[in-house]
């Protein structure tokens, strides 16, 4: 699957309130564009994702029926 395919999956499914997903089309636009990014752009751009991730915490707890 590429980032076009998740982006019209995350359209199709009314996905952009599920910032698990965003983060997946991040990562996937991110290793397309990695041969167009020096290694420090791509370590950057890799943590910033990361701290991303991090950052929505245990938003599941509790709904793990509705978004698994």
């Amino acid at each position: 699957m590429d980032s076009q395919d998740l982006a019209r999956y995350i359209e199709a499914t009314d996905g952009h309130a599920k910032p698990w997903l965003l983060a997946q089309l991040r990562l996937l636009k991110l290793q397309e564009e990695r041969d167009r990014l020096s290694p420090d752009e791509y370590a950057d751009a890799i943590a910033d994702l990361h701290a991303a991730v991090m950052n929505l915490g245990e938003w599941w707890v509790g709904r793990e029926d509705e978004v698994f």
